[in-house]
């Protein structure tokens, strides 16, 4: 008897197939991929189940349709990404002590990239600094969120690693689970932390600046 596969499951499959065919052939933005006839051919699917999951793709910015040309290797819009992973349901569902463990390896592993740029671009540390400026003027839970979740979005960003964008996403999750720990942390202290964080880098410290944020993430720990 052969098995029935649910329509979302076959979307997925095709969504799998075609990411592979795009990897296995090397194919770069801009090129073209065969037509939606032929691709369905090779998947095996029909033309329907084909065009929803290219319509999953297009969203991501992974392939471009367009009128009369057929479809293409797009450029991947990381905004988009970052918009639709922080809807997943696995990271609503991730553990405390996981999401700052998580954060841990991403915001850590950034400090000697940004130290690097921040040597040849002052406007980054002055960023990151105008922000704790602004952090010390909050008088709201919801403005200290709102100035804490930038600084550290700023923080991934001013890496150049423009994937990790994606991933800073974590941080929305973190601080809307992590919404009464931030109520009860001193501010003050979180606010020197930022500041030694990015004195530090500025002065080559990479060493020091990691040390001082591991300080200040793992605080969280002992307020859940």
């Amino acid at each position: 008897m052969l098995e029935v596969i649910e329509r979302s499951k076959l979307r997925d499959v095709v969504l799998s197939r075609l990411r592979k065919y795009i990897v296995d052939e090397s194919l770069q933005p801009g090129d073209r991929l065969p037509t939606e006839t032929e691709l369905a051919a090779r998947f095996g699917v029909s033309r329907l189940s084909l065009r929803e999951a290219t319509k999953s793709l297009e969203l991501l910015g992974i392939v471009h349709a367009k009128p009369g040309r057929g479809l293409t290797v797009g450029h991947v819009n990381m905004d988009r990404v970052t918009e639709y992973l922080g809807f997943h349901p696995a990271l609503q569902n991730v553990a405390p002590d996981v999401l700052i463990d998580t954060r841990l390896v991403i915001e850590t592993g950034v400090l000697p990239h940004v130290a690097q740029r921040m040597s040849r671009d002052p406007a980054i540390y002055d960023r990151l600094d105008g922000i704790n400026h602004d952090l010390r003027q909050a008088r709201t839970v919801q403005r200290w969120v709102e100035l804490d979740m930038a600084f550290h979005r700023e923080l991934i960003s001013a890496s150049g690693l423009l994937p990790l964008r994606a991933f800073s996403d974590v941080l929305d999750v973190f601080f809307q689970r992590f919404r009464e720990s931030i109520k009860k942390a001193e501010w003050a202290k979180g606010i020197d932390s930022h500041q030694r964080i990015i004195d530090a880098l500025r002065d080559g410290r990479v060493d020091e600046s990691e040390k001082c944020l591991r300080v200040h993430i793992e605080s969280h720990r002992g307020r859940v």
